[in-house]
């Protein structure tokens, strides 16, 4: 039996996913659904480069400006409410279209990825907050290699939720991460995936990350950062997104404006190279060039899912 089809666009930060995957959808009929983790939060526009209506053209888009920045939001959710958007778009004769760049969120879908909906130890959690303020993160991340060597090669020395996250799912199951995707990874998939993967120059990609940055500046992000702040108590992940979390620096008067910028910069590099790093990791990717015209990539696109 013939399954329905699913694409799947990805790749780095400013790569031009979005325009290419509105271009894409008006031209097969299709629907989108972000695999972003900062574009589900509501009033965080600007930093998480959330596409305007006007960018949307008509195009329907699914799990973008749906979550408060003080709720909590996981991969297994995330799963959960992508199945139910494919479903409805399939139902509605269109094609789904997956449109992101955050890894985890891609790879739960395209390998059917079931991730345990494990309870939070408050305690624990702590914790390992407490270790990370007073002995460095770096003794938390060295803890979660022993644990979990092969999960840990995709996260970074600096990311504390996902190092905790390791060492959290070990707590609570008495598995590591690595074990329990494998487990899940041998189910069958319900669709067929088609994964693309947009990549261009590096030294271009870079520059337009720059660009990028100082136009968000320029619209107001720093602006943004203090109505979130004082419009909301908490902020489980939220304000740990890229840009965020350095334009709170700012605030506190930690940075000047200028270092704000610069870090800005440097770290959305720095996450462009890991996320290229991890959907290289995906050998059905089929990558294109961003430099390509809008017409190129989609007949390159049209050509492999028939």
């Amino acid at each position: 039996m013939n399954k329905p089809k699913v694409i799947v666009i990805c790749g780095p930060t400013g790569v031009g996913k979005t325009a290419l995957s509105i271009e894409l959808a008006k031209k097969i009929d299709g629907e989108i659904i972000s695999s972003d983790s900062m574009q589900i939060y509501k009033d965080m526009n600007i930093g998480t480069a959330k596409p305007t209506l006007e960018e949307m053209q008509g195009i329907k888009h699914y799990l973008i400006d749906f979550i408060r920045p003080d709720q909590r939001y996981s991969v297994a959710d995330f799963k959960h409410d992508a199945e139910i958007a494919i479903e409805k778009i399939i139902e509605d004769k269109k094609i789904p279209i997956i449109v992101g760049g955050t890894g985890l969120y891609v790879d739960s879908l395209i390998y059917g990825i079931e991730y345990q909906d494990i309870k939070i130890d408050e305690k624990y959690r702590k914790e390992l907050e407490e270790i990370a303020e007073k002995e460095g993160l770096q003794k938390l991340y060295n803890e979660a290699i022993k644990i979990d060597e092969k999960a840990m090669e995709k996260i970074s020395p600096n990311d504390k939720k996902r190092i905790m996250r390791i060492l959290e799912i070990y707590k609570a199951t008495g598995k590591t991460k690595t074990e329990q995707e494998i487990e899940s990874r041998k189910k069958e998939l319900k669709y067929d995936f088609k994964v693309f993967a947009i990549n261009m120059d590096r030294n271009i990609l870079y520059d337009r990350i720059n660009k990028r940055v100082d136009k968000m500046i320029e619209n107001g992000l720093i602006e943004e950062v203090k109505s979130l702040l004082n419009k909301y108590k908490k902020f489980p992940t939220a304000m740990q997104g890229l840009g965020y979390k350095e334009v709170v620096e700012y605030l506190q008067g930690h940075i000047t404006k200028e270092e704000l910028i610069e870090k800005i910069k440097m770290e959305s590099r720095r996450y462009a190279k890991r996320q290229i790093t991890w959907f290289k990791k995906n050998k059905q990717t089929i990558w294109i060039d961003g430099l390509n015209s809008q017409e190129e990539n989609i007949q390159i696109i049209l050509k492999n899912i028939k």
